[in-house]
């Protein structure tokens, strides 16, 4: 079976966030709990992590996932990169370094953020990372294709992942429109978005509406949201009225394609 877990739909400060007392943050309805945003896909026998934020522990034991084949990261914000030492775990699991999949300029910033994962003399204990860079082009994780869409993340580059026939775009505001071939026949195709008017690096609403529209998936889903969108249920009943299948999503979800 192939799959897509949603591990978290919230965008960089999750839902709840700290201090605020708004109807979505302070709703009882667990649609409306999102941690930081990341996707476990099942393909073709593999299990991909998409991202791996502060979150991460949280969600690998919330949904009971004790293997990984790897890891893929779309860029090097802490939200999506913030979580990685807790690779350790899957270190001892599997006995052997843990494969991360990123552009150049992400394995930059984990030099940076992860040091002493890769000073040349790693504290003991540290995670334990095989790190491969990839760019826009398709390459292949133990058999399995993995195509990466390019996508713009205010002026940060950035990559989706498409997998079969669902693809992943996250943390964007513009796809270039030779990327849109990519983006064709897929049955599941996930966006980013956090509130209805314009935002400097995120899709807002309308235009992630527009994008959906454009790929033309058999199901569309909305991830990355933040408090500024109406609630799960209202936000949800206001996207079955339009003329095709998109639906925000929620943490544990897990959709078949």
């Amino acid at each position: 079976m192939n799959s897509i877990t949603f591990l978290g739909t919230g965008t960089s400060q999750g839902i709840p966030m700290i201090g605020c007392t708004c109807e979505v943050c302070k709703s009882g309805d667990q649609h409306d709990k999102r941690l930081r945003s990341s996707a476990l896909v099942r393909y073709e026998g593999r299990t991909l992590l998409i991202d791996a934020g502060p979150d991460f522990r949280q969600q690998m034991l919330r949904e009971n996932i004790s293997h990984l084949d790897a890891i893929l990261l779309t860029h090097n914000h802490k939200d999506h990169t913030g979580g990685l030492d807790d690779v350790r775990s899957f270190n001892y699991l599997e006995r052997r370094s843990f494969p991360i999949y990123c552009e150049a300029q992400v394995v930059e910033s984990l030099k940076k953020e992860y040091y002493y994962v890769f000073d040349g003399k790693p504290y003991p204990g540290a995670p334990e990372m095989e790190v491969h860079t990839i760019t826009s082009q398709p390459f292949n994780i133990d058999g399995v294709s993995v195509t990466p869409i390019r996508a713009m993340h205010y002026k940060l580059p950035i990559l989706g992942f498409r997998t079969g026939a669902c693809a992943y775009v996250t943390d964007a505001n513009y796809i270039p429109p030779s990327e849109f071939e990519k983006l064709e026949g897929l049955k599941v195709f996930v966006l980013n978005t956090v509130k209805r008017g314009r935002h400097i690096s995120h899709y807002s609403l309308d235009e992630a509406i527009e994008i959906c529209r454009r790929v033309g998936a058999e199901r569309s889903y909305l991830t990355h949201l933040s408090h500024m969108l109406p609630r799960h249920e209202e936000l949800a009943r206001e996207l079955s009225s339009l003329p095709f299948s998109i639906q925000p999503a929620y943490d544990g979800l897990t959709v078949e394609f």
